[in-house]
This record gives C-alpha cells, structure tokens and sequence, in this order.
C-alpha cells in the first residue's frame, strides 16, 4: 500500500502574541538529522525547538540505507526496534560487471551484535518514526510551517520565523542547521561549501511490484539491460524497489524523468512490465563540505554541513554520526560541565569524519564514472582482471559502505588490546548476560572493566562483566584483563591493561576538552 503523506497537524505559536522565553536550542529542519537531533538532547535532559517550513515527510524514499550504527543510534533514540521490524534487512552485496558476477561481499560475517549490518527502509518512514517519537517527548518542541527567513547572533542567536498566521521572533543559547544540502540557514549566513561537483546524472526510480528478488544490494557495471555505465538495485518494504541508473552528463533532467521515458527503461531492468512507479527523480551530486561546521551560536550539522554522493550510504548516515557526537558536547556546555571549547572537538572530529566520507565517496564516483584516459583505462583493466583473479576483486569500487570513523587521538592505548576497539573508534557491540553491550553504554561517561579490579573513580559510572569469548575477541586481544573509558557517543577515549584512579581521571579531563 503507497505511503499517504498525511500532514502533521500546524499549531499557531505562542511568538505570535507575545514574547517567547528564551530557547537553550533550536534546531531549524526537521528531517531525519534535526529529528534525531532534538531526541538526542532530550535524552540528555536539553530541552529544544524544532522548526520546519513543511508540514509533511519528505517524498520519495531518499535515503533509504540505514547503517549498523545509525541502527544503534537510532535504537537509543528510541526508534531502532520500529525501523528494524518494518525494514528490510540485508548484509551482502553482489557487484556484476555486464552479466557476470565479480564480487560479493558480506558486511557482517559474525553473529554477536544486537543490529544488523544494514536495514533498507525508505527516509519517509524513519521521518514518521522520529516525529511520533519527538511529539511523545516533552521536551521536544516540534513546530510545523514555521519558516526561518533570518538569523543574527549577539551572545545568543535570534531567528525571524514566518508562519501562516503571521511573523515571530526566537532567541536561543545555540541554533543547529539541521536544513539540508540547499540549507537557507548556510545562505543566510554567507558560507559557502568548498568541494568538488560531478558532472554526471543519474535516474532514480522507486517501483511497486511482487517479486521474489532476495535481500541484496546488487550493482552493475556496463549492465546489458541498460546503456550507461552502472545501475544499482535495492529492496525496499511496502513491495517498493529502488532503482539507480546513471544516465550521462549530456541527459535533460526534465525528460529522463516522464514516464514514457523511465517505464522502457525499468521494464529492461525487471524484464517485465507489471509495476507502479511509486517516486522518479533525475540528480546530479557532489563532494563537498563547510570549512567549519561551528560558527560561534550556530551550529551546522548533517548535509547542511557536508554532501556527498549517494553511493556508499554515507549522507544520512554520516549525519547521524554528526548527532551523536554533538549532543553530549553541547548540553555539557549548556550545564557548564564544560567549556564552550569543546565545541571545536565536534567541528575537529566530524569534519575529520566527513573529509574520509568525501574521499571514499570521490573515489567510488571516479570508479564508477572515469574520466577519459588513465582512469578509464585503470576501471576497465580491474573489472577486466576481476573476473579471473580473486585479488583484483576488492579493488572494484561501487561505493565503499558506510562505516564510523576512527577520530584520531593520542590517548592512553596498549598495543596488547584489539585495532578495532582503539581510541577513536566506536565501542563494538557483544552480547552481555541477557542483553547487550550497546545498552550498558551511551549518555555518560562510563569504565567498562573486564576482568579486572574496578579503580575507584568519583563521579563516573562502572560497568564490569566477565570476559566472555566475544568480549575476548572484541576487547582483549592478547591480555587478560583491560579497562576501557568510553564517551556518551559509544566512542572510546582511553583504554589500558591496568590503571590507577590519576590515569583514569587525567584522560576522563582530557576527553571533556
């Protein structure tokens, strides 16, 4: 059954007739990124407002993969168990050039972890998910066809919002530019993205239809069935498929999207012609972010602060990463727990993060897409290669997959304890007595000791289980015995074999910095 869009309900603010208090945040877009971003400071005990110039999701699916960690992100949120439960989950990926399948890859060969590696579902549905959340939520604000038309900062930030029955003025402690990749805020204030534009389009199309097609995200280079260069295919709920098909530079944006024109193209993808088309959309991309996303009150976050293509998942994704590192740092600051310092770790660590986005983002469009000469010849050789050595397979690039980064640090570390849960890097997940790891964390700062004697510590929370085989795998490595001090984000600040209460609380300083 087609999604309804039914409009939230429009409620004339109180800014209308007087003077509104003072806001601690206000957060201007509410897609999925704003949306999450307002629980996240509820969760937190920060109170916001949410403004947004529509009054329904967004149409079409748009983002539509949605990353083991956006999953535990989202789960915190208290959205995680409604999107796994309505998606469709998968974890492998087939890469086919023309008819001939040339890699495969599985995202999440190990069982021991309470989400997925990955869940398709359409961004309309996340959007409802996070507005019923957020309108549940007391401290949660969420203001319908309230439209920002200007924005000035004097110690605080002050935002002109027009709305259906008139004008109104709201100050706050802090703004978020939560408004996109065309973000009015962005333009408001003069900034400019500094990156690079692809000259490339591509259609995508979201079809209705029955069929029995398994739980993959499978890519074409050179497809038979279609004369560009690559076309991607993703399983949606609802019988909805998505469809991607790059179409050249020279396409005219407005015809490649009529009907007459997509139908004979999809009905070559399926190889019949028993469907709906549901969503059609014609794009270019880009790879391209803000020097800085912090601005002294205003801060930019998700595509308003960084684009990138869509291939890989790492826009919405990537936004949420930018969510989950900025909440506990801006409501330490508004609780003066911490100075507004700390601020330039948000703009020094998801700026680290997006640069590593764009780049594997720039490296898989220039796959994909080669320019004439040495990069086109390099494709062609390694796709030429692939279908006969298995070490040429890895180098095919149709879109490195979403995954967090690692921030870099120089915090306390011991070479004896695993790579992948070093300094840097988000906790990974095992399961714990009857539950999970992921729960025990987030929200605080928190010592997980493993095998070892708790330091005394004041004012931190301590977790200690008992190693088991995965947590031995996941956090031990060749020791037998590890303490790990790990951020309200899930990310881990400091990790030792032994460590007295000085070293504890030297790194506890240095990660509230």
């Amino acid at each position: 059954m087609p999604y309804d869009y039914a409009p939230f309900p429009y409620t004339a603010p109180a800014g209308l007739t007087e003077p509104e208090p003072r806001q601690r945040v206000v957060i201007v877009g509410a897609g999925p990124i704003g949306l999450a971003m307002a629980l996240e400071l509820a969760q937190h005990g920060v109170s916001s407002v949410v403004l947004d110039d529509n009054n329904v999701v967004s149409v079409g699916s748009r983002a539509i993969c949605w990353s083991k960690r956006s999953l535990e992100i989202l789960d915190r949120l208290g959205v995680g168990a409604r999107i796994t439960d309505k998606g469709v989950t998968w974890q492998v990926g087939r890469t086919f050039h023309r008819a001939a399948e040339v890699f495969c890859f599985d995202l999440l060969p190990e069982d021991g972890h309470k989400m997925p590696a990955f869940v398709n579902l359409q961004q309309y549905y996340v959007e409802q998910f996070l507005v019923e959340a957020c309108q549940a939520n007391p401290l949660v604000d969420l203001r319908f066809m309230n439209r920002v038309t200007a924005v000035t900062q004097n110690g605080f930030t002050t935002v002109e919002i027009e709305t259906p029955d008139g004008a109104y003025t709201l100050e706050s402690e802090y703004l978020l530019a939560c408004d996109g990749a065309k973000s009015p805020l962005r333009q408001m204030l003069g900034l400019e993205f500094d990156g690079e534009l692809f000259e490339e389009r591509f259609l995508i199309a979201d079809i209705e239809m029955q069929g029995d097609f398994p739980s993959e995200r499978r890519f074409w280079f050179e497809p038979e069935f279609h004369s560009g260069q690559s076309a991607l295919f993703h399983k949606q709920p609802d019988n909805i498929y998505r469809i991607d098909l790059q179409l050249g530079w020279d396409a005219d944006p407005e015809a490649e999207r009529q009907p007459e024109v997509v139908v004979p193209r999809i009905e070559k993808v399926v190889g019949h012609s028993d469907f709906r088309l549901d969503w059609v959309s014609v794009y270019s991309f880009q790879c391209r972010r803000l020097a800085r996303f912090v601005h002294d009150r205003v801060i930019f976050v998700g595509d308003s602060a960084h684009v990138v293509s869509p291939f890989g998942a790492r826009g919405g994704n990537g936004g949420l990463q930018d969510v989950d590192n900025l909440g506990w740092k801006l409501t330490a600051v508004l609780d003066g727990t911490a100075q507004p310092g700390l601020l330039d770790s948000y703009d020094r660590e998801r700026t680290f993060g997006a640069d590593e986005n764009i780049r594997n983002s720039t490296r898989a469009t220039r796959f994909m897409t080669p320019a004439d000469g040495v990069e086109r010849l390099f494709r062609n050789q390694v796709l030429a290669l692939a279908s006969k050595a298995d070490f040429a397979r890895p180098m095919i690039n149709s879109g490195r997959l979403s995954k967090p980064c690692v921030y870099p640090t120089q915090a306390p570390d011991d070479s004896r304890l695993p790579e992948m849960t070093r300094p840097g890097a988000v906790a990974q997940d095992a399961p714990v007595g009857n539950g999970w790891l992921m729960d025990e964390l987030g929200r605080r700062f928190v010592l997980l000791c493993l095998g070892s004697d708790t330091p005394e510590v004041s004012g931190i929370d301590v977790i200690k289980f008992d190693p088991t085989q995965m947590l031995r795998a996941r956090y031990l490595g060749t020791a037998d015995r590890a303490i790990y001090l790990i951020r309200p984000d899930q990310v881990i600040a400091a990790r030792w074999v032994d460590a007295d209460a000085g070293m504890i609380e030297t790194a506890l300083s240095a990660a509230r910095q």
